[in-house]
């Protein structure tokens, strides 16, 4: 059956750089929002707006409750095996890339190509920026909290504010034009910069190290993709 998604994706922009921004009207902002680098945390508030998992579920033909997604394998290739306490030669091991242990109920959703190529591009960036393999596990748990690891662009009248991106960051707070937010290595890059300059980052939870950077409205939902995040990691490292 035809699905019939105009009134949620007006428009999908591409380039050849591998980069793919979503534009979609109707979708709040998905658990967060990503504020200045500098900003100071802010309260918890209410949850996400319900038209923005409707949106996305409908634009990425996912419609899966977070309870089917619990323990859910990796798609596309990758497995969990950091779990086994083995991880494969040359991959960092689970206590590296989980130094603290998980905080909380797990989630877990599957993944496109679209998510890998972006789960790549921070992987790729944390190695550049000397952040290492806990520094891109912080990173792909924030994006998957953030946009599922895609690389949306402005939501239409339900945006919130003005961002955008992988980890919906503002323009308007300083982290980059709607173009370099937009562009993966960009956007991951400025992610981790920021996070150095956070004091003793290595030693703070997942989440808490994700909400300094990020100022999120709902500061406690990183932890739930640290476990997926760290097989995504081992697996791309």
């Amino acid at each position: 059956m035809k699905v019939d998604f105009t009134r949620w994706l007006p428009a999908i922009a591409k380039d050849s750089y591998r980069k793919t921004a979503l534009s979609v009207v109707g979708v709040a902002a998905l658990g967060g929002l990503a504020l200045a680098p500098t900003a100071t945390a802010a309260p918890v508030t209410s949850g996400p707006h319900q038209g923005a998992v409707a949106a996305i579920d409908l634009a990425t033909g996912k419609a899966a409750t977070s309870a089917q997604q619990e323990d859910q394998p990796v798609e596309s290739g990758l497995t969990t095996g950091s779990a086994t306490g083995k991880p494969p030669a040359g991959k960092p091991s689970r206590a590296e890339l989980i130094p603290h242990g998980i905080e909380g109920a797990q989630s877990r959703i599957p993944l496109d190509d679209a998510q890998l190529d972006n789960a790549r591009a921070i992987v790729d960036a944390a190695k550049k920026t000397g952040v290492g393999d806990r520094g891109a596990v912080i990173g792909v748990a924030t994006s998957l909290q953030e946009s599922k690891l895609y690389n949306l662009g402005h939501l239409g009248a339900y945006n919130d504010h003005d961002s955008q991106g992988l980890f919906q960051q503002r323009p308007s707070s300083g982290w980059g034009t709607p173009e370099q937010i937009t562009d993966p290595e960009y956007s991951a890059t400025a992610f981790f910069s920021a996070l150095k300059n956070v004091g003793g980052w290595q030693d703070l939870p997942l989440t808490a190290a994700a909400q300094t950077v990020q100022v999120s409205a709902f500061p406690y939902a990183y932890a739930q993709w640290e476990e997926q995040a760290a097989d995504i990691v081992q697996q791309l490292w």
